[in-house]
């Protein structure tokens, strides 16, 4: 009995829909182990309405040749898809939810 009620709320965690993070702990869990200005990916400070592909990080020609700025758009854009944004781009990893986006997005605005 007690493992069929500890199943069920398993499953119903599972099924519930994921709340909205804090944007920078989920910056901090999900983007800053690449994110931290080694060679994995560039710091992002300053991102968030600065030019694409700005800086000194070795950027990926699909990257370079998007151009534009960072807007708010943009962000959630690459966030959510990456690939689709910029086909050929280096990062990998998408952000799964608008609010999470959101949030991110909002963090990155803080990053002067």
């Amino acid at each position: 009995m007690l493992r069929a009620a500890s199943l069920a709320v398993t499953l119903s965690l599972a099924a519930a829909p994921a709340l909205a993070q804090d944007g920078g702990q989920l910056f901090n869990n999900q983007c800053k182990i690449c994110h931290s200005g080694g060679f994995m990916g560039p710091n992002l400070t300053g991102v968030a309405g600065g030019k694409v592909a700005a800086g000194s990080f070795n950027y990926s020609p699909a990257l370079k040749a998007k151009g534009g700025e960072w807007t708010d758009e943009n962000l959630d854009a690459f966030l959510k898809g990456p690939a689709a944004f910029a086909p050929g781009t280096k990062m990998m990893m998408a952000v799964p939810g608008d609010e999470n986006r959101a949030a991110i997005i909002a963090y990155l605005k803080t990053l002067k």
